[in-house]
């Protein structure tokens, strides 16, 4: 009898054995401060839902957009504390934790988006993302372009003497900072969230974002001037924690960079498409659309601005600047 339990016994402990790889399950939690109308979110369901094929299930992973799990300093935190695994965010962020890599942000170091998707091919681009990935453990996996940076106002601007005096909202981030500084405006941190409200009643009078951000957010219905400054290319990256990247096996670690490299691409394709057809779209709603002289602007910001303020590397910025 004591031998036909222990048969059986062992029977159930094979059995047990061989289901649980099949049935474990890891469920991670994937955040940003984007509407769930954006490609940003949309193919970051996508990816999650193709992470989860591609693994046979062992992962799964719940999307959280419009700032559900925090503010975007939230969830770069949340990175480290462990309260989410993956994140889309600028390098303007990242750059608190490893200052050189904001150098893309400084305003007009990229000619255009494509100019942006070159640079995330070269090694300078390595160079920066493996020194945030030394100083935080965390692993930017892949890059979005996320649009070019425009200004929105309730005043005409022309030249960036136009915007002294200008209280417009601009991210708490320095690089953001440093066109409308040099050009005399007002600069107010207020969170992303927050700011149609804001210019709805007059807290401020201008922000800036790529078109799409502002059809998204609906500025263009508190605003009445959309300026095409063109001051930063902007890029958000797919960044997963320490912990999670670790924990990864290395086919594991394979099928995550490839999944979130398609997504971004997707993304990509989508922002540039939806900003070709925007302009007259906003022409259309009535609002004033209008170029400036960008190289008055840039001109400006190079006289005033440093790049030893920001912990910037200037041969970083050479070093983009000439990619071709």
């Amino acid at each position: 009898m004591i031998r036909k339990y222990s048969v059986l016994a062992s029977a159930l402990g094979a059995l047990v054995l061989a289901c649980a790889p099949a049935s474990a399950q890891t469920a991670l939690k994937w955040a940003h401060v984007y509407e769930t109308s954006e490609p940003f979110h949309t193919e970051s369901v996508w990816a999650a839902e193709e992470i989860k094929k591609r693994t046979d299930g062992r992962y799964t992973i719940d999307v959280f957009p419009a700032s559900q799990l925090g503010k975007e300093s939230d969830i770069n935190q949340g990175l480290t504390l462990g309260t989410v695994d993956i994140i889309i965010s600028g390098s303007s962020f990242a750059a608190r934790s490893y200052a050189p890599i904001g150098v893309t942000y400084f305003p007009f170091i990229f000619r255009d988006g494509d100019h942006l998707l070159k640079y995330a091919k070269s090694d300078t681009y390595k160079k920066l993302t493996a020194g945030y990935e030394e100083a935080t453990g965390h692993h930017i996996t892949a890059t979005t372009y996320y649009g070019t940076r425009h200004t929105t106002s309730n005043r005409p601007i022309a030249k960036c003497a136009d915007m002294a005096g200008l209280k417009i909202r601009v991210p708490d981030v320095p690089a953001y900072l440093a066109m409308p500084r040099a050009c005399g405006a007002n600069t107010t941190p207020i969170a992303f969230a927050e700011v149609y409200l804001a210019l709805q009643n007059g807290t401020v009078e201008a922000q800036e974002n790529p078109l799409t951000t502002i059809e998204a957010k609906k500025f263009y219905e508190v605003q009445k001037h959309i300026v095409l400054t063109g001051h930063i290319v902007d890029h958000l990256n797919t960044i997963i924690s320490k912990t999670r990247w670790a924990s990864l096996s290395d086919e594991d670690k394979q099928i995550f960079t490839e999944v979130l490299q398609e997504a971004a691409a997707r993304a990509t394709e989508k922002i540039v498409a939806r900003e070709k057809q925007l302009v007259q779209e906003f022409k259309d709603k009535g609002l004033s659309v209008t170029e400036v002289d960008r190289a008055d602007f840039e001109n400006t910001v190079m006289e005033k601005v440093t790049f030893e303020e920001f912990g910037y590397d200037k041969a970083d910025w050479e070093a983009i600047r000439a990619i071709q």
